[in-house]
């Protein structure tokens, strides 16, 4: 349905339980060339609190699988606050994660929401690491990764420093969109499936949550969208300060003034307020 470009980035996530050498080639030959790989954590006590029992060396095989195919950038997903996960444990994971060298690691905080997921409903709470021992273990894997040679993009993300990402991060060109940190310039984004999310311009729309609410939209021969936002200027104004801190770390109150015709001081003395104690 959807031919490839030549020369696009074409991105595909994959669980490594389930994804064997024949399949990793059938991606590549479809034209897929970066992958990223969920991993969460190599310790097998967590893995098996979380109910995913994933070997390092399945991971590791692949991962130069994929490199073996021509895959030209491989991120790991890591997952930090999760039941039986020490500093000490998520340490050795990070380690191992270094050994394997991904172009480009996302360590996001696990949030434990069993309300909403069922399948955290197994986990214990009285397992989860309290909130002193996971800002350690963030900390921890901020220090050692940006010891051996990942620049910390920020939030959530790590490349290395030689990746594009990195390089536009010191250039100044980085953006940050639903899908994460990106190279490419503010552009349109069309999101397809359940519970995706479309950027067009400054409008944003909305696909259903629920599988059976998306299946009746396409079965009726409509779009799927069942809700938006258009953004009006003080929308568009506030998106870019947000932007500016998430992906430079930095924010020029005259470049805000100069672009959007305001005094900065004035429009965000609330803000400016709230962040006196800091």
């Amino acid at each position: 349905r959807f031919p490839f470009e030549e020369g696009g980035e074409f991105s595909i996530e994959v669980d490594p339980r389930s994804c064997p050498p024949s399949k990793i080639k059938t991606l590549r030959k479809a034209g897929f060339n970066r992958m990223s790989l969920g991993v969460q954590d190599f310790n097998p006590d967590v893995q098996k609190a979380v109910n995913r029992i994933q070997p390092f060396e399945m991971t590791k095989e692949v991962l130069e699988s994929a490199r073996a195919e021509g895959f030209g950038s491989i991120n790991m997903d890591l997952i930090y606050g999760l039941p039986r996960q020490t500093r000490e444990t998520f340490a050795r994971t990070i380690e191992q994660v270094i050994e394997l060298s991904p172009d480009r690691i996302a360590l996001y905080h696990y949030a434990h929401l069993p309300n909403h997921f069922k399948a955290q409903r197994r986990i214990l709470p009285a397992d989860l690491p309290g909130t002193v021992e996971k800002v350690n273990i963030m900390f921890d894997a901020i220090k050692t990764l940006t010891s051996h040679g990942y620049r910390y993009i920020g939030m959530d993300h790590f490349a290395k420093e030689t990746d594009e990402l990195s390089i536009a991060q010191v250039n100044g060109t980085i953006q940050r969109n639903f899908q994460g940190y990106s190279t490419m310039a503010d552009c349109d984004m069309v999101a397809l499936g359940v519970s995706s999310i479309s950027k067009i311009g400054n409008a944003y729309a909305c696909n259903p949550r629920e599988l059976d609410d998306y299946y009746a939209a396409i079965r009726e021969g409509r779009l799927a969208t069942n809700r938006g936002y258009l953004l009006n200027e003080d929308d568009a104004m506030r998106r870019y300060v947000i932007m500016q801190i998430m992906c430079n770390f930095e924010l020029d109150f005259k470049d805000v003034e100069d672009r959007f015709g305001i005094v900065f001081k004035d429009v965000f003395a609330y803000e400016l307020g709230k962040m006196k104690p800091y």
